[in-house]
Parts: C-alpha cells; structure tokens; sequence
C-alpha cells in the first residue's frame, strides 16, 4: 500500500509539476544518519551529498495513527532544513516506524526494550511503514508505503542473541530485517523489503524521475 500526499507552493515550480516540463537540475541532498538509507539511496547511481542537523525534534501529536507518524515526522524533518536549501537543491527526508496491533515500536532505547519489542513481534504479523518527502524552496511531496512482515516464533534464545550480537537500538522495531534475525525469523513479506530497511528505493526513484527529472 501506498499512499501519496503532494503539496505544492510557488506558481513557477507548481505549473511546471502540473505542465510535466521537465525542472532543472537538481542537487540531491540526504538527510539521514542512517547508513542503510545511504546505501540504498547510493544503490540507485545517484550522486548526493550527506547533511545532518543534530537536535531534530523526532515527537509526534498522540493522536497520530499509522503511516500518518512517519508521515509527520518526514516533514517535520524538512521543515527544520527548508530554509537553508539552495534553489538548486532538492532534499530528501524519510521516517520509518513499526506499527503492531495499533500501537507504534519506535527505536528501542535499551538492550531490555529490545528484547521486549521483539517478543511482542514473535509470531505475528506488523506493518512497516516508511515516508518519504521531497523537499525544494518551491515545493514539497510525500508518500508513505507499507509493507505487512510476519516473524515465526522466535525461541528466547535467538532474541537474546540477535540483541548481544547486532544493533537493535538504532532500528524501528528493534531489528533489521537485512541481518541475522531477518535470516532466521522472517517468514513472508507482502510489500517491499526496502522499505522495511527503510527507504522505499523503487518508488523513490519513480518520484524523482517522473516529477524532478532525476535519474
């Protein structure tokens, strides 16, 4: 499932979007500490620069449910960017949370906590949910993608080492599909597996070649 979200501001970058003109070159920038976005942005033969602002405000209003988190999140993220972008300029932010049984796993803050996250996971269907948003000073669009990931039932054992051994604690949900526990524990995905690593690359990639003329 995907769900897009486009917002427009500025008459020149609006008719050239609605008009399917092709916009000038954009420099692509990244704003994420996560090295498996980085890899995966990479993955497509894009050239990007890195840019992180340290003390970027992460909290979402309670009521929020679902891809709508992240969603807000990937925007509060640009809003802290926007404006210090040059014109030329198009930055991407994303978000990704796990959602289980309506409530949401964010990055896990202890060993302990990630253990817990992934007992309440053993056995049981989750959703991953990643947004996306492009930014440039003229102009913004979102999208969220899900992708629903079932885990077998995981001994103790195998949490505990999973944790001991890994990173959980810079991970939504407290674990990498990519690594050992996704080897092992993953039964079945029903969507896309970038997404669940945190950056819906091939839907990305549409975005930017279709709307930005990036490819």
């Amino acid at each position: 499932m995907t769900t897009d979200k486009t917002t427009t501001g500025g008459s020149a970058d609006a008719a050239t979007h609605e008009g399917g003109a092709a916009p000038a070159a954009r420099k692509l920038i990244l704003a994420s500490n996560s090295p498996r976005r980085r890899e995966l942005l990479a993955g497509l033969g894009l050239d990007f620069e890195v840019r992180v602002l340290p003390g970027i405000d992460e909290s979402h209003p309670a009521h929020l449910r679902g891809g709508d988190i992240p969603l807000y999140i990937a925007r509060a993220k640009a809003d802290a960017y926007r404006a210090d972008l040059a014109a030329d300029e198009l930055l991407i932010t994303a978000d990704t949370i796990v959602w289980l049984d309506g409530e949401v796993l964010e990055k896990p803050a202890t060993p302990g906590q990630a253990r817990d996250m992934l007992h309440s996971l053993s056995g049981c269907t989750h959703q991953v949910f990643t947004a996306v948003c492009l930014t440039t000073p003229q102009q913004q669009e979102s999208f969220v993608c899900s992708t629903d990931v079932t885990f077998a039932r995981l001994e103790p054992e195998e949490i505990d080492r999973y944790v001991a051994t890994c990173c959980p604690l810079d991970k939504a949900g407290a674990y990498g599909i990519q690594e050992w526990i996704g080897y092992i524990g993953v039964e079945s995905i029903n969507g896309s597996f970038y997404n669940v690593m945190g950056l819906p690359v091939q839907r990305l990639y549409q975005r930017l070649k279709n709307n930005f003329n990036i490819r």
